[in-house]
């Protein structure tokens, strides 16, 4: 037994306990601190935030408190500097930010953390990246509808094929098919007020995610934060950790449908097949090998990231499911795809809007392509007008085209002419759409305001009062 014990507790024993436990602590930090490095501000400003509820429950003295203020907004500075980061010596961004405090104020360092677990620190750190993030992608988005609606404008008159099963099917217009994107762009973007509206509450004082015993005031801390309610329930933040998550990814996927499917539509419609699109010259790479080539890197690389967005969701979804109540470290990963697909979808929606008013049009391609079979439907219904059973105007035409013959190329004219109703060809109607825009424009602009006013409240005290008066209106 003593043999055993000697053994146990050799050198080289605890030599190995030591690796064993760096490799633990590797094992479950992980790239943690990478991610974690994106909220090292707003970790900053939440806490701002905490020790303003800390001041109003009597937690904190007067002195203290404004000792704090000045102490986090040093550390503001520094983080903002690039002095204060978030290093391999910090198990995340909480322990960086404390440690930097301590090892100025030891005692008022100490005093930070009073009501808080790191569980809502790093919920609060979380949504107000968010905040920030959704109202940087809501702008992308809202450029490229823009661009779109431009694009569709100015080339309303520009006709080119449909197509279904990606055969060509009847005629339609590049303005049609630049309207369809913008829309789809602002449908999702008017889902972002009932998204904002879960990210816009406040989880500090839930705690670990019980509250805490003490007479901690929620409200003042969500009203310095500049958030417009609280997470009522104090276990709600941990049990709905993943699904906040899951609902801006869905948000980012959604808008990364319209702009992947707009890209691969710019990789077919310029291919040599087709030429209807001239690619960008600036947005058009070559080969190493043959010279010929002009490739739409751009264009499939925006497809990609689309892809990968729902990857990102998928990777939420998963995590968060099947998890009991409460709070499980399964939640740490969410950092990762929440961030990266926020930073995907505003890059992409960039470039694109980037690209969109560079694209070049190849008009009599287009006009070429209306050729044939295309103007079938047109034909059918124009003996529909003057009088046939559309079944047997149909039949007539489809034998007659059985038999080689082609309906006649109208007019550009012609075909939009008999196009009128509401968002057709003919009839685009592109200003219930603008005002669209200008209302989701309108919106993000002022939360952006409010927004802006309680962090820069935060960040000198100079626009408190205005942050409550904001607030209130």
């Amino acid at each position: 037994m003593s043999g055993r014990f000697v053994t146990l507790w050799s050198p080289g024993s605890r030599a190995a306990a030591s690796a064993a436990d760096e490799r633990l602590l590797a094992y479950t930090v992980g790239d943690d601190r990478h991610w974690d490095s994106f909220l090292l501000p707003w970790d900053i400003l939440g806490s701002l935030g905490h020790i303003a509820g800390l001041r109003a429950a009597k937690l904190l003295s007067a002195v203290e408190h404004r000792q704090l203020e000045k102490l986090l907004r040093q550390a503001l500075r520094a983080a903002e500097a690039g002095e204060l980061r978030v290093g391999l010596e910090h198990e995340d961004v909480h322990s960086a930010v404390e440690l930097w405090l301590t090892a100025r104020e030891p005692e008022l360092g100490a005093r930070l953390h009073t009501g808080r677990s790191r569980n809502d620190q790093v919920a609060v750190d979380l949504r107000l990246y968010m905040k920030q993030a959704l109202l940087d992608v809501a702008a992308q988005g809202q450029q490229l509808a823009g661009e779109l609606l431009r694009f569709a404008a100015h080339n309303a008159k520009v006709m080119w094929p449909g197509y279904t099963h990606q055969r060509r099917a009847m005629p339609s217009s590049l303005g049609l098919w630049a309207t369809a994107f913008a829309e789809g762009l602002l449908d999702t973007l008017e889902s972002l007020p009932a998204l904002w509206r879960q990210v816009d509450r406040s989880p500090l004082g839930s705690a670990a995610g019980y509250g805490v015993p003490l007479p901690i005031e929620r409200e003042v801390a969500a009203q310095a934060l500049g958030f417009a309610e609280l997470v009522h329930a104090v276990t709600t933040p941990q049990n709905g950790r993943g699904k906040l998550e899951a609902a801006v990814l869905g948000f980012c996927s959604q808008l990364g449908h319209e702009a992947g499917k707009l890209a691969s539509d710019i990789c077919l419609y310029s291919a040599e097949e087709f030429g209807y699109l001239v690619l960008p010259s600036e947005m058009a790479t070559g080969s190493s090998i043959m010279p010929h080539k002009r490739n739409p890197d751009v264009f499939e690389l925006t497809r990609a990231r689309a892809a990968a967005l729902d990857g990102e969701l998928g990777m939420v979804l998963h995590l968060k499911s099947k998890l009991t109540s409460g709070y499980h470290r399964d939640a740490q990963l969410l950092k990762e795809p929440l961030m990266r697909g926020l930073g995907r979808t505003g890059e992409l929606l960039g470039m694109m809007a980037l690209a969109v008013p560079r694209l070049g049009i190849d008009a009599a391609r287009c006009q070429a392509a209306l050729a044939g079979g295309v103007l079938a439907t047109d034909e059918v219904m124009r003996r529909v007008e003057s009088g046939q059973p559309f079944r047997q105007a149909y039949h007539q035409v489809a034998d007659e085209l059985r038999q080689g013959a082609e309906p006649p190329l109208a007019p550009v004219g012609q075909l939009l002419a008999r196009r009128r109703s509401t968002g057709s060809a003919g009839n685009l109607r592109l200003a219930p759409l603008r005002q669209r825009l200008a209302k989701t424009v309108g919106w993000t602009e002022r939360e952006r305001r409010r927004f802006s006013v309680a962090m820069a409240g935060l960040r000198d005290g100079s626009a408190r009062a205005a942050g409550r008066k904001g607030r209130g209106a």
